[in-house]
């Protein structure tokens, strides 16, 4: 029995609201940052198979900004922050009032650090979160970003952590300003082991 025939509606209830506080604390965390207002909605959590990972956010060929880092602890695993090429243009002009000039997808490096440092923030939120419900110890390591085909970073990924579990835990995020909104796509792939760790904090019986 895998993963999402185990989990029960209730256990999902849990991780969504993860994702809503969550998201609050990043808002929070973001206004602070950026001296205004961010509002910010999470529409919709679930899970989903690692393979299907890069079909949501456009194909293993799309090319896209990613933040990615390690979660270590009691049930470690993988994180990543994914944004559409458009999405993090939109994200540094709506969010954060900078201007990209450049059309070939080259960033400055204040540009790269807003970016990095909005996605350091989020993934933060959302493991806090996480940890507050399972009650384990979770810590982010510091985040690294790259931009690349969606499926290039995710096998990098794979490289570079060693192994991924099978399932990831998808947030996908709107940024809201005005009339402006800004998606991006949130993945915990938690390391095989992890997931029963998770499952069991939540009150999941797994065989």
């Amino acid at each position: 029995m895998d993963a999402f025939s185990r989990f029960q509606d209730f256990q999902m209830d849990v991780l969504k609201e993860v994702g809503n506080i969550g998201a609050g604390h990043a808002a929070t965390a973001l206004s602070t940052l950026l001296n205004k207002p961010v509002d910010m909605q999470v529409p919709k959590v679930r899970l989903l198979p690692f393979e299907e990972i890069s079909n949501s956010v456009g194909g293993a060929e799309q090319v896209v900004l990613a933040i990615f880092l390690r979660v270590e602890g009691e049930a470690p695993g993988n994180m990543f922050f994914i944004l559409r090429m458009e999405s993090a243009k939109k994200l540094l002009k709506n969010l954060v009032g900078l201007e990209t000039v450049s059309e070939d997808g080259e960033y400055t490096e204040l540009e790269l650090s807003a970016l990095n440092e909005i996605g350091n923030i989020l993934a933060g939120s959302y493991l806090s979160s996480l940890a507050d419900f399972t009650h384990l110890h979770l810590s982010p390591t510091v985040p690294s970003l790259a931009i690349d085909m969606a499926g290039a970073i995710l096998s990098f990924g794979l490289l570079q952590f060693g192994q991924m579990g099978d399932n990831a835990l998808l947030i996908d995020t709107k940024f809201l300003e005005g009339n402006q909104e800004v998606e991006g796509h949130f993945f915990l792939i938690p390391d095989p082991e992890s997931f029963d760790k998770i499952f069991a904090a939540l009150g999941v019986d797994t065989p």
